[in-house]
């Protein structure tokens, strides 16, 4: 599955409950979005967030429909944790 960067131009707000956090995976699920890690800047204005999904299209939905931005979406081609690189 292809897998994204999203830019979020919202992290100074950033306060999620538990609850929260559960509605966004149900949203995501929905969508077949899946977050894999988030970034944040040392500025706390942007998140940073890896994602797979089958499309920007369904990124941008999931965010619509969990109310949170998706500022940029740009997909990305490949990742390899640093671990892995050391370890070869």
């Amino acid at each position: 599955m292809p897998l994204y960067v999203i830019e979020r131009k919202f992290a100074d707000q950033l306060d999620l409950s538990a609850d929260d956090v559960r509605a966004i995976d149900a949203v995501n699920a929905d969508e077949g979005v899946s977050w894999l890690f988030s970034f944040i800047t040392a500025d706390k204005l942007r998140t940073y967030c890896l994602y797979e999904a089958p499309s920007p299209d369904a990124i941008m939905e999931a965010a619509r429909r969990a109310n949170v931005p998706a500022d940029e979406i740009v997909e990305v081609s490949k990742f390899v944790p640093a671990e892995v690189l050391n370890s070869a």
